[in-house]
């Protein structure tokens, strides 16, 4: 039998670099925990040489999610803050880079505090109106980062729409998709480039890995990005691409009931009295409900509210739940809550948050799979405490 790179997607998630043991026919991918695999002679060797510059187990999980995002290759990394930087050594001394105002911290934090050190300028702005992307562009621009939907208010970019603009001027595309996993939205099919994955995230989905993951379209970009894994290190271990590729055989069925849930608890938000703002592509009233529509499978399982009152009452909320963790991170089987002022979003200035529309009244929440009515009792007791 060998590995399969057909069928649907769910199909896909459970078959794709799975079948690697010819010697025993095992059903799960095993894990090559070696650092060197020995040669036959001078000249040749079995395909690997040194687990920094390739591993099995890590390219089972690589030809599973190119597959997934409809890539022609990828590359697993240690993080997803290094997949994020390897995409970035597609540019050089000299380029400019257009990216979303209100994209994640980490994320931010490199293109606005290490890149100009670089010699790689960034400008930021709102990317809902591609006219903005059009007019930020200068001779000097390489590339375009979109980040749909952005963290952690949501906001929708059109992906073609930017993918057009960027194809008139040769730009390169990059899209972070780990808010929607390749379930929920492929990149790719609208336009980019390359897509960068926290595999943290939903594609492992249970909250014992740390990992990343750069998809390409175009062999020039596959070939420079898998030189610059080797060369800088940047590749995830054997045991976590495992981790990573066991995960990915559920995404599918998690994804309906993480999304199904964060619906219902959107609902329940924006009717409550103690919330100003919900923020979810999934309700009618969200500015981009129906580009989510349009451009994804699914509104997703993650969204951010704007409490009444002050920064207290939000302090006593996050800090009242009886389910749902008080953490960073996102896209695990349990919900997970975190307040963006002061953690995943604390590396952007006061003054950049706030023009991003972040205050010290939001709260981010990753719905997680646990039955939705224990979630909305719990969100209850927290908000009327």
């Amino acid at each position: 039998m060998s590995s399969s790179n057909s069928g649907r997607f769910e199909t896909r998630c459970v078959h794709t670099g799975v079948a690697k043991d010819s010697a025993y026919n095992s059903a799960t991918t095993p894990i090559y925990p070696s650092s060197t695999f020995y040669w036959d002679d001078l000249k040749t060797h079995r395909g690997y040489d040194y687990t920094r510059s390739g591993n099995p187990t890590r390219r089972a999980l690589e030809e599973n999610l190119a597959s997934l995002e409809g890539g022609i290759d990828c590359r697993a990394t240690c993080t997803g803050m290094a997949a994020v930087t390897a995409s970035l050594y597609l540019f050089k001394h000299g380029d400019h880079i257009i990216a979303g105002h209100d994209i994640y911290g980490g994320t931010y934090r490199l293109l606005s505090d290490v890149l100009p050190d670089l010699g790689i300028q960034v400008s930021f702005v709102n990317m809902s109106d591609p006219e903005n992307v059009r007019r930020a562009i200068r001779k000097e621009t390489k590339g375009v980062w979109i980040e749909t939907p952005s963290n952690p208010l949501l906001n929708l970019v059109d992906i073609k729409s930017i993918t057009t603009v960027a194809k008139e001027r040769n730009l390169v595309s990059i899209a972070d998709n780990t808010f929607m996993s390749p379930c929920l939205q492929r990149p790719i099919e609208h336009g980019v480039d390359v897509v960068v994955h926290s595999t943290t995230k939903y594609l492992n989905g249970h909250s014992d890995v740390v990992g990343g993951a750069v998809i390409t379209s175009q062999q020039a970009h596959a070939d420079r990005i898998a030189y610059v894994v080797n060369a800088l290190g940047l590749g995830c271990s054997p045991f976590d691409a495992w981790l990573v590729l066991r995960g990915v055989k559920t995404l599918g069925p998690r994804m309906e009931v993480h999304q199904r849930n964060a619906l219902a608890i959107a609902r329940m938000l924006h009717e409550h009295p103690r919330v100003e703002r919900v923020y979810y592509p999934g309700l009618p009233d969200h500015p981009h409900h129906e580009l989510a529509k349009r451009q994804q499978d699914g509104f997703g399982a993650m969204l951010s509210f704007d409490v009444m009152s002050d920064r207290s009452y939000a302090e006593k909320v996050l800090t009242g739940s009886k389910l749902i963790l008080l953490a960073e991170s996102l896209g695990g089987v349990e919900s997970l809550w975190e307040y963006p002022e002061t953690m995943s979003h604390a590396s952007i200035s006061q003054e950049a948050r706030r023009a991003a529309g972040i205050s010290d009244r939001t709260i981010r929440l990753s719905v997680g799979i646990e039955h939705v009515d224990d979630l909305i009792a719990d969100l209850r007791q927290a908000l009327d405490r």
